[in-house]
């Protein structure tokens, strides 16, 4: 009864490996049923579709990971020529694919996979949804948000979530480049780097044990300055990004503006905010145009 009558659920896309494997495994546990054979993904590239996959699947080989491992030949394309296939679960970046195959022989190995009684993790499933003949039992969409359904025959159309989630994720990269800017100003001041607290739409929120004592706004015109001056920001491995000519701690190093002049809107909340369940007194920072409001009690 819960598959005929859940609709989607939707949840604050996290920034940070370990935070998207933590809500991958939640999602499998809250929705994904064992019937459930096709599971279609859909995103940019880089906003986390691999991490929330080796969440929901634990020990699951990904045929094109992060890492740039490539998995040769791609096993339920190589079994289904072979008329035989010998595993319980299958990846497949389409994107990734599609300079190997042709999407209509990818989309044939995957029906008859799902017809065996084999599941099939589609990552880009938008690139090869009009080539299928089934639809996916549970579609995943990630941006600035990450949006569970369960199609049914009226939708929703992975192009339905595509435009949704592929239009928020400039929001996520603002939110999270403004984040490291934020963080590093207040690094310059003495103080450790703060941890993210929570999210919220369009914006970031830092926390502290104590009130901090520096000027928010000072933190605010410097991290303007910095978004101003027009600086790279940069990959360079999995813990770390360049912005400027610094190399600097980050656990979401691929959800980043390409540069800082790019981030539009930034501005700190101009007083600090108590946690009441906690106590942590909270700096928070939007971007874009859209304001929400801070359900947080005020000093």
């Amino acid at each position: 009864m819960l598959a005929e009558s859940f609709a989607h659920s939707v949840y604050y896309a996290p920034r940070g490996k370990d935070r998207l494997i933590v809500l991958g495994n939640n999602i499998s546990q809250k929705y994904l049923n064992a019937s459930d054979k096709l599971v279609g993904m859909v995103g940019d590239a880089g906003a986390g579709k691999s991490l929330l996959i080796k969440g929901m699947f634990p020990g699951l080989i990904l045929t094109n990971d992060d890492q740039g491992i490539n998995v040769r030949p791609l096993p339920v394309l190589s079994e289904y020529e072979e008329e035989e296939f010998i595993g319980h679960t299958y990846h497949v970046d389409i994107r990734f694919e599609t300079a190997f195959s042709q999407p209509w022989e990818l989309a044939r190995a995957i029906e008859k996979a799902v017809l065996k009684g084999k599941r099939v993790v589609v990552e880009h499933f938008d690139l090869i949804a009009s080539y299928l003949k089934i639809t996916p039992d549970m579609l995943i969409g990630i941006g600035e948000e990450v949006i569970v359904t369960r199609p049914g025959v009226f939708g929703p159309k992975p192009s339905e979530i595509k435009k949704i989630v592929y239009k928020s994720i400039t929001a996520r990269r603002m939110a999270h480049t403004a984040e490291d800017l934020t963080a590093m100003a207040i690094e310059k001041r003495g103080y450790m780097r703060p941890p993210l607290h929570s999210d919220v739409k369009s914006g970031f929120v830092l926390q502290f044990d104590e009130k901090p004592d520096f000027s928010i706004k000072e933190i605010e015109e410097e991290v303007k300055a910095m978004i101003e001056n027009s600086m790279k920001v940069s990959y360079v491995d999995d813990e770390h990004i360049q912005i400027g000519d610094q190399k600097y701690l980050c656990t979401g190093p691929r959800i980043h503006m390409k540069r800082t002049e790019l981030v539009k809107g930034f501005h700190l909340l101009d007083d600090y905010r108590v946690d009441p369940r906690t106590g942590f007194y909270l700096l928070a920072g939007q971007v874009g145009e859209e304001r929400s409001q801070f359900q947080l009690t005020k000093l």
